[in-house]
């Protein structure tokens, strides 16, 4: 077996009205890539919190985020689907801007290649414990 790399990632919680937003991939099915939360890599020499700020408008197209706290760190393993721990920041972030119930969007990926296209939404909190490969692992810190 492959050595496992250890990678630095955050994580998204966008919570409005006791609603998370989510997305998925609508060139992927559920079951390949499930419900998802803004998330990503963290930069060389960039703070995980502007990571997780960055991220979230990558993925959403949205802009007016703003971290709310920070609910902790956690970490996942991604094996067999990639020889990778993740280390993950996890943050609590507020959207001060209308967003509609459903909407379409894309990341870029900072030019390379082609864009990513993503269906984002919002499900109730309650029921956020469908989110892939670990990601809701932190949401019960949301209600301390």
């Amino acid at each position: 077996m492959p050595e496992k790399t250890m990678r630095e990632k955050v994580l998204a919680y966008v919570v409005r009205d006791g609603r998370l937003l989510v997305f998925r991939h609508t060139d992927h099915s559920y079951e390949e890539v499930g419900l998802q939360v803004p998330a990503g890599s963290i930069r060389p020499g960039e703070d995980p919190a502007a990571a997780a700020l960055r991220e979230a408008r990558e993925e959403t197209g949205l802009s007016a985020f703003a971290v709310v706290r920070k609910p902790g760190e956690t970490t996942y393993d991604l094996t067999p689907y990639r020889y990778e721990i993740q280390h993950r920041h996890v943050f609590h972030l507020a959207l001060a801007e209308p967003a509609p119930e459903r909407w379409l969007s894309q990341e870029t990926h900072d030019g390379n290649g082609a864009p990513t296209p993503f269906e984002c939404f919002w499900i109730p909190l309650k029921t956020a414990y469908v989110l892939q490969s670990g990601q809701g692992a932190l949401l019960g810190r949301l209600f301390d």
